[in-house]
């Protein structure tokens, strides 16, 4: 098997049959030991198919020459935008004090820490669940050194520090400190013992003490009842996963070719509700200048060989059928290039095609659905339709479950069962590994290239659907029962609804829904309401 090869494009494969770049001469020879001399020109067999290809997407004879002269090597370039991803910064406090036995008097209240012989035992157990807490994380997650906590003053300090999430050990029950800790404006977490450790007093009272303020209804700003955690460190890994998640999401800098938007009727304020509520920003670019950067792009004659062998690589690995001429991959690989560009002057990892079934096809000389899937598997954010309803969700499960999300067409509920699709699907759906897929036109033009992906039967999924007006995300779980071919969308799933799907039907908003491999229901809802929005979900 190959060596690595590429990685940060996503379209390689982890290992392969093919021959790595290392391995191959600038003119496509197999090794450098079969390849030409200088190491710079290309084989005849080549350079007939790149002039072929070069032709056939409307370079002159003069370009062509120039290959045939002595072209210069095609190395691959760097992929220039990179994934952003912040880790997420948690700062643990302890709050706990030593007794003082006074004879005939209460001189402590329920808990197992006594002393302060047994309150440096707990920090330094603390300690050690925090270090393997962190080398299970499978996000990023940065955790600060622990601080004790025992008066309001030592609270107010420690909660002026940069990070966020402010995560709560509670031994004692004293409130003024906890409100000092738990600021509203951030993320807060409490943990406390039952059976893990010497039992927490705030086992017992979280609820009327703190949450409830010794009432009947919650009085706490700073922290709900989905935010304590009784001994279960997997409980609490999820509810990080999470709020990662938030994190990222939040001011997420899109591209917008052809300007933000939002589908349906009801979605023309999309692009400001998600300013509103996920502090979303928008860079536009036009048509206009889209249609002069290709136009600048098939006059490159190096882009063009660039382009030439990386869909070329794309085409000769396993699991690619090629359903097209060899023109429209290269074409949508140009096009890819040139949503690089956007994204690297931009700095940013997220990119929107409005107009993409229309406007973008006489532009370009092919379709949005293929770049968009080599920009999903390079772990970037890339979605089609500039549909502000759903990019939301779709950049939060991004997030949450590290792998890349499938914005697709719904249809209709029925015993449980129901198909979504779309033309373009990202590949690496479980963050790591290519699915198969056969390269097709896209579906309603019958133009470009679009991927049909054939994803696996019987993986687990989570499907989140947004409404129009940003108030309300419903969620469920779902299994692949099958990847068929009807007359729609190229990347089709059935799916086996797993809950109550006769109520899916009634609680179904907005169009467009968000689906990604794994099961992250809980942390989904934890994040969206996080935000601000209700959550309903039926699984």
């Amino acid at each position: 098997m190959g060596e690595k090869i590429l990685p940060e494009y996503g379209w390689f494969q982890e290992t392969s049959s093919l021959e790595t770049v290392s391995e191959v001469g600038c003119c496509g020879c197999r090794s450098l030991q079969d390849s030409c001399s200088s190491g710079t020109e290309f084989s005849r067999r080549e350079f007939l198919g790149v002039a072929g290809v070069l032709g056939a997407v409307g370079v002159g004879a003069a370009a062509r020459g120039l290959f045939a002269e002595q072209a210069a090597a095609a190395a691959f370039p760097p992929l220039r935008a990179q994934p952003i991803k912040k880790p997420l910064r948690v700062q643990p406090v302890f709050n706990c004090h030593p007794y003082q036995r006074k004879p005939q008097t209460s001189w402590r209240t329920t808990g197992a820490i006594i002393d302060e012989a047994e309150i440096q035992q707990e920090e330094a157990h603390i300690r050690a669940e925090l270090a393997e807490l962190a080398k299970k994380a499978d996000f990023g997650l940065e955790m600060l050194p622990l601080v004790r906590v025992e008066t309001v003053e030592q609270a107010q300090a420690a909660s002026q520090g940069d990070f966020d999430v402010m995560l709560i050990y509670a031994a004692r029950r004293n409130v003024p400190v906890l409100e000092a800790l738990a600021r509203p404006e951030r993320w807060n977490l409490m943990f406390v013992r039952h059976k893990s450790g010497p039992l927490y007093y705030m086992y017992i009272g979280a609820h009327v003490h703190y949450l409830r303020k010794r009432r009947d209804f919650f009085a706490e700003p700073a922290m709900t009842i989905h935010d304590v955690v009784v001994d279960d460190y997997e409980e609490l890994l999820w509810r990080l996963r999470a709020l990662y998640g938030l994190k990222n999401t939040l001011g997420k800098k899109f591209v917008c070719v052809g300007g933000p938007a939002g589908w349906g009727a009801d979605g023309a304020e999309a692009p400001k509700i998600a300013t509103k509520n996920w502090k979303f920003d928008y860079v536009t670019v036009s048509y206009d200048d889209l249609g002069k950067r290709i136009e600048a792009a098939f006059k490159d004659p190096k882009r063009l060989q660039t382009c030439q062998l990386m869909a070329q690589q794309y085409i000769r690995q396993p699991d690619v059928r090629l359903e097209i001429p060899e023109e429209s991959v290269v074409r949508a690989f140009v096009l890819n290039e040139i949503f690089l560009d956007l994204l690297e002057e931009s700095k940013t990892d997220a990119i929107a095609i409005n107009l993409c079934m229309t406007t973008i096809m006489p532009v370009s000389g092919t379709t949005a659905c293929l770049p968009l899937t080599l920009l999903n598997d390079a772990g970037l954010l890339a979605f089609c339709e500039s549909d502000f309803v759903a990019i939301p969700a779709g950049v939060l499960m991004r997030y949450i479950g590290d792998r890349p999300a499938f914005l697709c067409n719904p249809s209709w509920p029925h015993q449980a069962v129901l198909t979504v699709s779309h033309c373009t699907a990202p590949r690496r759906m479980d963050g790591r590994h290519l699915e198969p897929v056969r390269l097709l036109t896209h579906y309603e033009s019958d133009f470009g290239a679009a991927t049909k992906v054939e994803m696996r039967k019987g993986q687990p999924v989570t499907v989140v659907n947004a409404d129009f007006q940003g108030r309300r995300w419903l969620g469920f779980q779902a299994r692949i029962l099958d990847s068929p071919f009807y007359p729609i969308c190229r990347t089709q799933l059935d799916l086996a609804i797993q809950g109550n799907w006769q109520r899916l039907l009634e609680e179904i908003r907005g169009f467009h829904w968000i689906l990604v491999y794994g099961e992250y229901l809980r942390e989904a809802g934890y994040a969206v309401r996080k935000a601000g929005l209700d959550w309903v979900t039926i699984s």
